[in-house]
């Protein structure tokens, strides 16, 4: 909530550890659509879909912690 606004509702507090776990899948999936194929769905099948949708997390995770190591 803004400082700044002008009707006064009371703010509302945030857990600071379920934001950042949020932040975290929100990146996720944006990295998740940068594979055109998955964004655009370009399959027919939810089965295919879902085996792009997972070759893509795992280049992604292949990408951030195996080369890593």
């Amino acid at each position: 909530m803004k400082r700044n606004r002008l009707v006064q509702v009371p703010q509302v507090p945030v857990d600071g550890f379920v934001y950042a776990l949020r932040n975290r899948i929100e990146r996720c999936f944006n990295r998740l659509k940068n594979a055109r194929r998955v964004a655009t769905r370009y399959d027919k099948t939810s089965e295919s879909h879902l085996g792009f949708a997972l070759i893509g997390a795992i280049r992604i995770w292949i990408r951030n912690f195996v080369n890593k190591a």
